[in-house]
Protein backbone atom coordinates (compact mmCIF):
# COMPACT_ATOMS: atom_id res chain seq x y z
CA UNK A 1 0.00 0.00 0.00
CA UNK A 2 1.12 3.20 -0.57
CA UNK A 3 0.24 6.53 1.18
CA UNK A 4 0.86 9.78 0.81
CA UNK A 5 0.98 11.68 3.71
CA UNK A 6 -1.08 14.47 3.00
CA UNK A 7 -4.17 12.14 2.27
CA UNK A 8 -3.46 9.27 5.09
CA UNK A 9 -6.54 9.43 7.22
CA UNK A 10 -5.57 6.71 10.05
CA UNK A 11 -8.83 7.25 11.82
CA UNK A 12 -10.48 5.65 8.06
CA UNK A 13 -9.20 2.59 8.56
CA UNK A 14 -10.30 -0.24 10.99
CA UNK A 15 -7.53 -1.25 13.51
CA UNK A 16 -6.60 -4.40 11.86
CA UNK A 17 -5.44 -2.51 8.63
CA UNK A 18 -3.93 -0.36 10.92
CA UNK A 19 -1.75 -3.29 12.38
CA UNK A 20 -0.87 -4.92 8.85
CA UNK A 21 0.37 -1.32 8.29
CA UNK A 22 2.50 -0.91 11.28
CA UNK A 23 3.20 -4.69 11.30
CA UNK A 24 4.09 -4.96 8.09
CA UNK A 25 6.28 -1.70 7.21
CA UNK A 26 9.11 -2.75 5.45
CA UNK A 27 6.74 -4.76 2.42
CA UNK A 28 4.44 -1.07 2.69
CA UNK A 29 5.42 2.04 1.41
CA UNK A 30 4.42 3.97 4.19
CA UNK A 31 6.70 6.63 4.84
CA UNK A 32 7.34 7.81 8.56
CA UNK A 33 4.94 10.14 9.42
CA UNK A 34 1.80 8.35 8.29
CA UNK A 35 3.44 5.44 10.10
CA UNK A 36 3.30 7.33 13.16
CA UNK A 37 -0.49 8.58 12.90
CA UNK A 38 -1.06 4.68 12.39
CA UNK A 39 0.72 4.10 15.68
CA UNK A 40 -0.70 6.85 16.96
CA UNK A 41 -4.38 6.17 16.37
CA UNK A 42 -3.89 2.10 17.47
CA UNK A 43 -2.52 3.46 20.65
CA UNK A 44 -5.48 5.71 20.86
CA UNK A 45 -8.14 3.00 20.49
CA UNK A 46 -5.87 1.25 22.63
CA UNK A 47 -6.00 -1.85 19.99
CA UNK A 48 -2.56 -3.81 19.94
CA UNK A 49 -0.77 -2.56 22.71
CA UNK A 50 0.86 -5.12 23.74
CA UNK A 51 2.27 -6.12 19.77
CA UNK A 52 3.28 -2.30 19.44
CA UNK A 53 4.90 -2.75 22.68
CA UNK A 54 6.50 -5.81 22.15
CA UNK A 55 8.11 -4.76 18.90
CA UNK A 56 9.08 -1.39 19.82
CA UNK A 57 7.12 1.06 18.71
CA UNK A 58 5.12 2.41 21.10
CA UNK A 59 6.86 5.30 22.93
CA UNK A 60 5.03 5.63 26.42
CA UNK A 61 5.24 8.51 28.10
CA UNK A 62 4.59 9.32 31.50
Amino acid sequence: MTTNNNHFDPGQYCSRKLWQLVANEQEQSIDRQALQKAIDELAERRHYLAELERIGKLNRQH
